[in-house]
């Protein structure tokens, strides 16, 4: 299988009140395509800024990033703009849908950003809102506005979707039945787990196999 992402001696460095830190400290990784790897680790261990460089939301401090075979840190901030708007789809724990927009206008919002954009009510009715287009988003539950964002996300039709953790704001109920969604949605995915300690990948391993979500203690 193909290599989708490739991170060789990545490190990110923030500057605040005249100090600096390593959020991230040499990490190479490799991911294939049509893997689901979950990236696990206490806070502060930088997930979320490997998930904001993978994404092109922000770039390294050192270090080279390669995805789909073009190295992307490297570019320029027009060009990872580009580069989100037509291979990234983003799913983050606050679901950032905008409250004067229908339940399909905010889904909408994202085919203009992609050549390859899905239908937005099909998106809809794969995650089972189809008769919910033409709500706003406080006529629903938060289960139900975080399967808008995931909607919004596969309407661009990405080659990438990041997750960061979608289930955070949800009841442990909820939270699985967004889990199994987004299982189904990428049903033939197999799973690896990353974990981050300090700003450093501590293993990679490949679930030979994986649970079913509903054997999973909450």
């Amino acid at each position: 299988m193909s290599i989708a992402l490739s991170l060789r001696h990545v490190s990110k460095t923030y500057s605040t009140g005249g100090r600096t830190f390593k959020a991230l400290d040499n990490v190479d990784l490799d991911i294939e395509e049509g893997k689901l790897v979950v990236i696990l680790g206490p806070s502060g261990a930088g997930k979320s800024t490997l998930l904001n460089l993978i994404g092109g939301m922000d770039s390294p401090s050192e270090g080279t990033i390669m995805a789909g075979g073009t190295v992307i840190s490297r570019y320029s901030e027009n060009e990872l703009a580009d580069y989100r708007a037509a291979n990234v789809g983003f799913i983050f724990q606050f679901y950032n849908i905008l409250p004067t927009l229908t339940v399909l206008e905010n889904v909408n919002l994202v085919a203009d950003l992609s050549r390859d954009a899905l239908d937005g009510a099909q998106a809809l009715k794969a995650v089972g809102l189809e008769e919910h287009l033409d709500k706003f988003p406080n006529q629903l539950s938060g289960g139900e506005q975080q399967r808008v964002s995931i909607a919004r996300a596969i309407t661009k039709n990405p080659t990438m979707l990041l997750c960061d953790e979608p289930t955070g704001a949800l009841d442990s109920a909820t939270g699985v039945t967004i889990l199994k969604l987004l299982k189904e949605l990428f049903a033939d995915v197999a799973d690896v787990v990353v974990r981050l300690k300090n700003g450093r990948i501590r293993s990679v391993s490949v679930v030979e196999d994986p649970k079913s979500i509903d054997d999973v203690e909450w």
